[in-house]
């Protein structure tokens, strides 16, 4: 396969960038799209340019880390998938690929396809764990009966990878999709009542204080999302939240 690759070029957080041309040639359709970088970036090293700058770890779908908005879509245009498992297979010979990275406030660019997630970390700091009593008198959490159907739905909200597909996706750069996921994983669950106030709460607060933008009810975070993360998350945190700011 030959092909052309517009790729988002920026040297630093403070450089204007833009979008730059290259050709690249004989790529397999069995190549991952992660694997075509690496093609592409020993040419530029050959001929003494800089290589593109982007994050990947796992290459397994499970870190999040490789996120790329390719062809206006995140993580490309197959669904539930990772951008590192994403194949050529899934372009033509003679295609013009456009690789940018996750455009958010919350997201600023640090070089080329990097941005800094932070932003996620800091959120989930605020509230998205449990607090457990290590004093020698701790309780066995399999012991405490969880219904089947709460605990499946907890199980699938913690599926979430924190990538920002969800928030690149939307049109407001909103994170609601990853918080509530965060914040339905621990409230459908006994072990997570004790801070569930104080959890919503603060974890809502830090979204917007990352200036994440407001959800648009249109569903693209869903669309989007590797992991399939369901939207019903998103009811579930405003009702948490509610209820929170009720009791406090």
């Amino acid at each position: 396969m030959n092909l052309t690759l517009k790729i988002w070029r920026q040297k630093n957080a403070d450089d204007k960038g833009k979008m730059v041309d290259y050709k690249i040639n004989d790529i397999s359709p069995d190549m991952s799209f992660l694997e075509m970088l690496d093609v592409l970036n020993e040419e530029l090293i050959s001929k003494g340019e800089s290589p593109v700058a982007f994050d990947h770890d796992c290459r397994e779908g499970i870190c999040g880390s490789c996120s790329l908005f390719i062809n206006g879509r995140a993580h490309g245009p197959d669904r539930y998938i990772t951008t590192c498992q994403l194949h050529m297979r899934s372009f033509k010979d003679g295609d013009t690929i456009n690789i940018e990275p996750f455009r958010a406030t919350a997201f600023p660019v640090i070089k080329d396809l990097i941005v800094d997630r932070s932003s996620f970390d800091r959120v989930q700091q605020a509230g998205g764990f449990i607090s457990v009593n290590t004093s020698g008198n701790t309780i066995d959490a399999n012991t405490i009966p969880v219904n089947k159907h709460d605990a499946d739905d907890a199980f699938s909200a913690a599926t979430c990878i924190g990538c920002g597909a969800c928030v690149a996706a939307c049109k407001n750069a909103s994170a609601m999709l990853f918080v509530g996921a965060k914040v339905s994983q621990f409230a459908l669950l006994p072990q997570g009542q004790v801070e569930a106030t104080d959890r919503v709460l603060n974890m809502v607060n830090q979204m917007d204080e990352e200036k994440f933008g407001n959800c648009t009810n249109t569903g693209a975070c869903e669309v989007e999302c590797p992991k399939g993360i369901s939207l019903e998350n998103i009811a579930r945190m405003n009702r948490e939240y509610l209820a929170a700011n009720v009791k406090s």
